[in-house]
C-alpha cells in the first residue's frame, strides 16, 4: 500500500515537471528579449531628430525617428532610466550620427538598433563591440 502511494506522488511530480518543462521550452531565456544585434551588418547612417518616442513594453526605451532628406528611420536607442543615469537627452533638432545595424520590425518595415550615438561631438556608448547593450550590465551605485 505505501508503495502505491509513493508510486503516486512519483508520478504526480513527474507530471507536474513534464508539464514546467513543456511550458518553459517556446520561451526565450532572460535577457533574449526584442531583436538580435548584428556587428556584421553595422553601418553609419546621420540625420536629425524629428520626433522622441518613449516605447513601453518588451521593446521598451527611448525610440527616435531620425530624418534624412525624405528617408525616416526609427532608431532604438536605449531605456530611458539607462540615458537619465548616463545624463544624456535628446530633444527634436538634434543632428545625429548613429552606428548600428538594420532590424526588421513586425510589421515588415525597417528600423535601426544603435551602438553608439554621436551628438556634437560627444559619443555615447550604448553597446559593446559584440553588440551586448550596456544597460544589461549597468549598476551604478553598486560595488
Amino acid at each position: 500500500m505505501k508503495i502505491q502511494q509513493n508510486l503516486k506522488v512519483l508520478f504526480a511530480a513527474v507530471t507536474v515537471l513534464f508539464a514546467t518543462a513543456t511550458m518553459l521550452w517556446g520561451q526565450k531565456p532572460a535577457g533574449a528579449h526584442g531583436p538580435k544585434y548584428n556587428v556584421a551588418e553595422e553601418i553609419k547612417i546621420k540625420g536629425t531628430v524629428d520626433e522622441i518616442k518613449v516605447v513601453p513594453g518588451a521593446m521598451e526605451g527611448i525610440h527616435l525617428v531620425l530624418k534624412d532628406g525624405t528617408e525616416t528611420t526609427l532608431v532604438h536607442v536605449a531605456p530611458e532610466k539607462f540615458l537619465k543615469e548616463m545624463d544624456s537627452e535628446f530633444v527634436k533638432g538634434d543632428q545625429l550620427e548613429v552606428v548600428g545595424c538594420k532590424i526588421k520590425a513586425e510589421d515588415g518595415s525597417d528600423e535601426f538598433l544603435s551602438r553608439q550615438i554621436t551628438k556634437n561631438g560627444n559619443e555615447l556608448m550604448l553597446r559593446d563591440k559584440k553588440g551586448a547593450p550596456i544597460w544589461a550590465s549597468w549598476n551604478p551605485g553598486k560595488k
